[in-house]
């Protein structure tokens, strides 16, 4: 499953799920093979993508899947959400519907909604929204308290996102994520210009082991999971650009730490360093008129455009665009109009 599947949004703490103490006679097993045993209803693959995230921990300290138990080991498993009853709350939020029939919606998210509830997010949800406007949405197994959800993003990114209504979509929408076969397209205004206009980051990504919110790039390829974005340059703006992400796999926060690692983190991502001056002068005029865009769009400049898939039931190729939102097309307007008269 993709971790955009089974993750919960980022927070700024740990909250410890489960502890377990290994016996004094405890033999040399895998940590994986341990946790199968002793955590009921949850499977092998979402145990080693936690352990990969750093959400497993022995002698508080993060370890690695070919990590193997010895005797007295302390074992944590701690997520960014505290332990709570998944009931959702049904709330009258309007959804903006782009496609709906009988087997599944694509929505356009609005930034600053989060996508499903966790800690300091129980409600205002999309699926809070979800649970109103429609009854009995099917839910993975180990997902729960996330009806109808095979994917997500990040709280304030806005754009499309595929929500399945029965089993066959759910099944079919997840197998699709799984094998990568989704295409998804993203519009982001970077710092800088990159130097080719069009290239493929292909490296390793996961969980900052100095800040849990973080996504950091691991180029060793010893850690995190791989991670591969296309980008393509679509608009040259001197001091910032409009670039194409096309995803080819889908990790928390990929796009924003793939574009940090290329020298062009997003315009007004204060997670990854854009809410800064990157590109220009310091002078007094041009420090107040990036301070102006940045409350032009007071988030990370990312959108979910486009979005691809086979329809589960129909076995249609079916595919979605999204016109930018107006924060993200009045700061282009504001950066084109800079550009052109100085």
């Amino acid at each position: 499953m993709s971790e955009e599947a089974i993750l919960p949004d980022d927070d700024d703490e740990l909250f410890e799920h489960h502890r377990i103490v290994a016996d004094p006679k405890q033999s040399l097993l895998r940590i994986d093979k341990f946790l199968m045993d002793r955590l009921p209803n949850v499977t092998r693959t979402k145990i080693q993508s936690g352990i990969h995230d750093g959400f497993v921990r022995v002698n508080e300290k993060p370890i690695k899947p070919n990590y193997r138990i010895h005797p007295n080991d302390i074992i944590t498993v701690s997520l960014p959400e505290a332990p709570r009853d998944t009931e959702i709350v049904a709330e009258n939020i309007p959804l903006n519907i782009v496609f709906e029939d009988e087997h599944l919606l694509v929505i356009n998210k609005p930034a600053g909604m989060v996508v499903h509830p966790a800690y300091q997010n129980w409600s205002g949800t999309v699926v809070n929204a979800l649970a109103y406007h429609f009854q009995n949405l099917p839910q993975m197994e180990g997902n729960e308290g996330r009806p109808g959800l095979v994917h997500r993003i990040d709280k304030d990114t806005s754009g499309l996102l595929v929500i399945a209504k029965d089993e066959v979509s759910l099944t079919g929408l997840a197998k699709q994520f799984f094998d990568h076969s989704i295409e998804r397209t993203y519009n982001a205004l970077v710092w800088g210009v990159p130097e080719s206009a069009s290239g493929t980051i292909n490296v390793n990504v996961g969980r900052s082991l100095k800040d849990r919110r973080v996504t950091t790039v691991f180029p060793n390829g010893d850690m995190g999971r791989r991670a591969v974005t296309h980008y393509r340059l679509l608009k040259d703006l001197r001091y910032v650009s409009l670039v194409e992400c096309k995803l080819e796999t889908g990790r928390t926060h990929q796009i924003r730490a793939h574009m940090k690692y290329l020298g062009h983190p997003l315009f007004n991502d204060a997670m990854y360093g854009g809410d800064e001056i990157l590109k220009g002068t310091t002078f007094t005029k041009y420090k107040q008129f990036v301070e102006n865009c940045f409350k032009v769009i007071p988030r990370q400049a990312l959108h979910a455009k486009t979005l691809g898939f086979v329809h589960p039931a129909t076995k249609k190729f079916l595919q979605f665009d999204s016109e930018l939102p107006q924060d993200f097309v009045d700061v282009l307007e504001k950066w084109d109009n800079y550009v052109k008269y100085n």
